[in-house]
């Protein structure tokens, strides 16, 4: 049976039209402002209680605008002790406060507010990712925005569909389960999607009724300070959501190791999740969910769309939504079947030829900066590490630009699974193009690596799609497409990428205990 591959989804569509007001020349300047006007940052302090306060040491950090290294605004650093009151805040909202005790509904038409807040200032929530991520402008106002606003608008619609149900016990008994709110959250949220990432997290909590604590990534901390500004206008109550900037070793360790926190739900790297867990389970053995790293394959057989899997390849590595692969997700080892593969090689290298490089102000521009001179840095280290180990070096491969941190769309050939590069998630525009011969081959090499994010199957032949999606061990996989992603489809992953599940009414479930009541019943005529 055949299969018409279809290479758009809700946002490969969007994607496409990103890209169509886009020119194809290569741009790595990196420096023109493009007739925008910056905003002004309004929002740098503390947000506890409903009050933007400075830290209690009094100290600040600098975040950075990683097209140009230049300093954005001094942000307040909280420490152990701004915790400690951010917490006290959210257990007093949680344990006296109103939130958790309103009607689903009633909380569903706050969120409904807080969203169209939100879709009010997106034209300067979206300069601010700008500026502070690198994520090109055009795609975070066409990608990023919407989705954000249409994900809390689904959580304040399923506020009021939160059921136990009634059970069927064998003795003269009867029994109902309630589904409660966990309590106090921590939300530790990673710097490559700041405003999805809030929302992915802070919508579910509040449709649940938990009050929490929001740590955003130190690199990228404007828009979540915005947002608790727009969360007060929208009528949520003072210390249901609070803001605590500063850094993982601070903020994120006093979260996750605090004895009045009752889950932790964190997005970034392995190694730092296991410190999480560590924390959990040294403190009160609180629940954690965890999204964590991958390297996921993306396998692309003889009978595809061969123009059409030279597009999802590269949107899958280069594009990413944000900048040059600073995803989890990103489909960078690409596996190619032989009978294929010297005409994929070629159309690959072209097509990352068109890809543009520059000011994420920019129309033109596909994609912007690495988010800070560390992730730079690392980066290059790969490409050079992979040059060592052998690989050949098809495309890029280089910085770009005088100043910012960009770096040239990289692409190796002859990569073995065993190479660091294939192995490794380097978190950044570096694809390697592997060939394979059988369906056998591909899913055991698919399948050799210690994460299971996601991966992308591109075939016309549903037999081999539906054997290949059932035998990949990851969390979502997707079939002539990527990043195929939407509120309704829950997302997370296998073996050392996490688990718990993000977006969907799996996500809910994060938030919520589940208690079950029994009472006797007495001379009933039935059980």
């Amino acid at each position: 049976m055949e299969i018409r591959p279809r290479a758009s989804s809700v946002l490969c569509g969007l994607v496409q039209e990103a890209s169509a007001a886009m020119a194809s020349e290569e741009d790595c300047s990196g420096t023109a402002e493009n007739g925008f006007m910056l905003p002004e940052v309004k929002f740098t302090k503390l947000f506890i209680n409903g009050s933007f306060v400075d830290a209690v040491s009094g100290k600040t950090f600098e975040t950075i605008d990683p097209r140009t290294g230049d300093v954005i605004a001094e942000i307040a650093s909280g420490d152990k002790e701004d915790v400690d009151l951010a917490v006290a805040a959210a257990r007093d909202a949680f344990d006296e406060g109103k939130w958790p005790r309103l009607p689903g509904y009633q909380r569903g038409r706050i969120m409904m507010k807080f969203a169209d807040l939100i879709e009010q200032h997106v034209e300067e929530l979206a300069v601010l990712e700008c500026i502070d991520s690198g994520k090109p402008l055009l795609v975070s106002k066409l990608v990023d925005f919407p989705s954000v606003i249409s994900m809390f608008r689904y959580y304040a619609g399923a506020a009021d569909k939160i059921h136990g149900e009634t059970l069927k016990l064998a003795q003269e008994l009867q029994g109902y389960t309630l589904k409660e709110p966990i309590g106090v959250v921590g939300l530790i949220i990673p710097w490559n999607y700041p405003m999805l990432m809030f929302a992915l997290k802070v919508a579910p909590a509040l449709a649940a009724g938990c009050t929490m604590i929001v740590k955003p990534a130190e690199q990228t901390p404007l828009t979540a300070l915005y947002c608790a500004h727009l969360a007060k206008q929208a009528g949520i109550p003072d210390g249901v959501l609070n803001v605590v900037t500063g850094f993982g070793r601070t903020v994120g360790a006093a979260i996750s190791s605090h004895m009045d926190v009752d889950k932790v739900s964190f997005t970034g790297s392995t190694e730092t999740g296991r410190v999480v867990m560590e924390a959990a389970a040294r403190s009160n053995l609180k629940s954690v969910s965890l999204e964590l790293g991958g390297k996921s394959p993306l396998l692309i057989f003889d009978d595809a769309d061969i123009d059409m899997a030279v597009e999802l390849a590269r949107q899958a590595v280069f594009f990413n939504q944000a900048r040059m692969g600073e995803i989890c997700v990103a489909g960078s080892r690409v596996f190619v079947q032989e009978g294929i593969y010297d005409e994929f090689v070629k159309k690959i290298a072209l097509s990352s030829k068109e890809w543009v490089v520059g000011d994420p102000f920019d129309p033109r521009v596909n994609q912007g900066p690495q988010v800070d001179k560390r992730q730079f840095d690392k980066i290059l280290s790969y490409i050079d590490h992979g040059k060592r180990e052998g690989a050949t070096l098809l495309t890029g491969g280089k910085p770009c630009g005088e100043k910012g941190y960009y770096i040239e769309p990289t692409i190796f050939t002859d990569v073995k699974d065993d190479m660091l590069i294939a192995k490794d998630e380097i978190f950044g525009p570096v694809m390697s193009l592997m060939k394979f011969s059988t369906v056998e081959e591909a899913i055991q090499r698919a399948n050799y690596t210690k994460y299971g994010l996601a991966a992308g199957i591109v075939t016309k032949d549903l037999n081999i799609a539906n054997r290949v999606s059932r035998s990949i061990r990851a969390g979502i996989i997707w079939v002539n497409c990527y990043f195929a992603f939407d509120n309704d489809c829950p997302f997370g992953g296998y073996k050392m990428s996490g688990f718990g599940r993000d977006s969907g009414l799996h996500a809910l479930e994060k938030y919520l205990k589940v208690k079950s009541v029994v009472t006797p019943i007495y001379g009933s005529p039935w059980l």
